[in-house]
């Protein structure tokens, strides 16, 4: 039973991970939407959006934003799991300014 048993909860934790993680992007990329009108520009970091990293993002994912100048401007967040956590074999997240996420498989 515990064979069957640990593997799927190991999975049940992964995919909350994810989620979390998801959820997270996604309040960056509208925090991103709300930057760029006042800013004209996209912002580089979660903290300059106000939007520090939740501890339970934390602890698996490693946030970062690449914001291009342009023209036009743009950007990507990307959560890349930390290596060593039940993560690490879950593949990066990404979104960026079009709405665009990848892995589709994982969204």
């Amino acid at each position: 039973m515990a064979s069957i048993a640990l593997p799927a909860y190991g999975k049940y934790l992964v995919r909350g991970n994810r989620a979390a993680a998801q959820a997270y992007l996604l309040n960056l990329a509208q925090a991103q939407a709300q930057y760029f009108a006042d800013a004209h520009e996209y912002g580089g970091t979660p903290t300059a959006l106000n939007l520090p990293v939740p501890a339970e993002v934390a602890s698996y994912y490693t946030i970062t934003i690449d914001a291009a100048g342009g023209p036009p401007p743009s950007f990507t967040i990307t959560a890349t799991p930390v290596l060593g956590t039940r993560q690490a074999g879950d593949g990066n997240l990404t979104i960026d300014n079009s709405g665009a996420r990848t892995p589709t498989n994982l969204w």
